[in-house]
């Protein structure tokens, strides 16, 4: 497959977005996997829908846990790039997986364990919303190991200036996914009928595919992975150096994932329909930060080596030209969003008129900040590149938290359960305006003295 892109020469412009738009796309595919089943189920019913989005409050927390691993390599590996240190580079992959492969065993068992008390977290009410919340979540679990391994792998390519494989290997198991969902939903041909239950094994399925792609690729990596025995204890300098870099990541999307299903919570008590109107209204939305996200692992690997090659001004300047990038997607998801919101939720929900009506609204609210999230989620990548998680994390933790007395408070007054989505739109635009400045203090105070 390609090779490692080296991020420390060569046209800036063309060097990130040479990056950049593999790793975009492969957001896009991990969008794809969530809207593919929400349009399936959506078309089961919305209590189908209300209950994979519950359990895709676990899935995200699952995903923030990722992030301690993933995060962490993609740092290590990125700047020992920089410095052309490639024994370094190993030691930190083979490290960070097995961290993770270790993590996601005891989450998994977590959820098998709990699977009901953590559904009923949410007092759905609704006795079949919760019986497919649980079915589905059931299911998920079994293969959560392989969630968790397949983004390691993409962070260690993505770090080494590799995007393409990822999204070769990530387009995969989208074929598969988008094949596999309608036959084990709704029973083609010889397979049977499974309904929600079929929506959570196609994705597993798919992702089941995607970790023996890489195992295959990396097995004739060298470069990278020959120190990678599964069975040997990796080294503790490198673990704490992972859990440094990646633990305050972890914390912010763990507490933006739980902040979540307490809003979720909240809006629980208007129905099952508002809870899948944001589910699948979230997914819709993820167009712009999904997008972000894959430009922010670009800006952060291109941060990371040229930072590690203590090339200040490179990352100065290729900082603001992915932010101008980053930012012309929030403008264009947030024109999308606002006014083309109904005909975009109608495919998701074809039957619902209520769900049609709620869902547009939630769109051209969460609209009102694209353009804020986008450039928060490009500061992010550069404050991982230059080894500075703990900023975002606080950040991100202290005005997420806000969003649930902002919901309360608002969800009192004649704005009612809209009030929930505008203190999150509020609140992500703070978050945008605040970490963007303080990277450019950071900048115009001299990178040279982050060290």
């Amino acid at each position: 497959m390609s090779k490692n892109i080296n991020l420390t020469e060569g046209n800036i412009s063309s060097t990130l977005t040479k990056l950049a738009l593999p790793i975009m796309g492969t957001s896009f595919i991990q969008m794809m996997y969530n809207l593919t089943d929400m349009m399936w189920l959506g078309r089961l019913s919305t209590k189908a829908v209300a209950g994979a989005g519950t359990v895709g409050f676990f899935m995200w927390f699952g995903m923030s846990l990722v992030l301690i691993s993933s995060i962490g390599v993609s740092v290590g590996v990125s700047q020992a790039y920089g410095r052309e240190d490639m024994e370094d580079a190993r030691e930190y992959i083979s490290s960070g997986i097995k961290l993770d492969i270790f993590i996601g065993i005891i989450y998994s068992l977590f959820l098998l364990t709990f699977r009901h008390q953590v559904i009923g977290f949410f007092n759905l009410g609704d006795t079949e919303t919760i019986q497919l919340a649980t079915d589905y979540l059931t299911i998920i679990a079994c293969g959560f190991i392989f969630h968790f391994i397949n983004p390691i792998y993409s962070a260690v390519f993505n770090a080494s200036g590799n995007s393409i494989t990822p999204f070769i290997i990530n387009t995969m198991g989208l074929v598969t996914n988008i094949v596999l969902d309608p036959v084990l939903i709704f029973g083609i041909g010889p397979f049977p009928e499974m309904g929600i239950k079929g929506a959570a094994l196609a994705t597993v399925l798919a992702q089941v595919v995607v970790t023996s792609i890489y195992i295959v690729v990396s097995r004739k990596n060298k470069e990278l992975f020959s120190h990678l025995h599964l069975f040997k204890l990796p080294k503790k300098n490198y673990i704490k150096r992972i859990l440094k870099l990646g633990f305050p990541a972890f914390l912010q999307s763990g507490a933006h994932a739980s902040i979540s299903m307490v809003l979720t919570k909240i809006l629980a008590k208007w129905g099952p329909t508002p809870v899948a109107v944001q589910s699948v209204g979230s997914q819709i939305e993820s167009i712009s930060w999904m997008t972000a996200e894959g430009f922010s692992t670009a800006i952060a690997a291109f941060v990371g080596q040229n930072y590690g090659a203590r090339n200040y001004d490179r990352v100065k300047e290729g900082y603001y030209k992915g932010l101008r990038i980053v930012g012309t997607i929030g403008i264009f998801a947030t024109i999308l969003l606002i006014f083309a919101g109904e005909p975009i939720f109608r495919i998701f929900t074809p039957g619902d008129t209520t769900a049609i009506a709620q869902g547009a609204v939630y769109l051209r609210i969460l609209g009102f900040s694209q353009f804020f999230i986008t450039i928060e989620i490009a500061s992010t990548g550069a404050f991982n590149g230059i080894g500075r998680t703990q900023i975002p994390a606080i950040t991100g933790i202290i005005l997420n938290s806000l969003r649930i007395p902002g919901a309360l408070f608002l969800s009192s007054t004649i704005l009612g359960m809209t009030g929930v989505w505008w203190s999150m739109s509020i609140s992500t635009i703070f978050k945008g305006i605040i970490l963007t400045s303080l990277f450019m203090y950071v900048i115009k105070k001299g990178l040279h003295k982050n060290k």
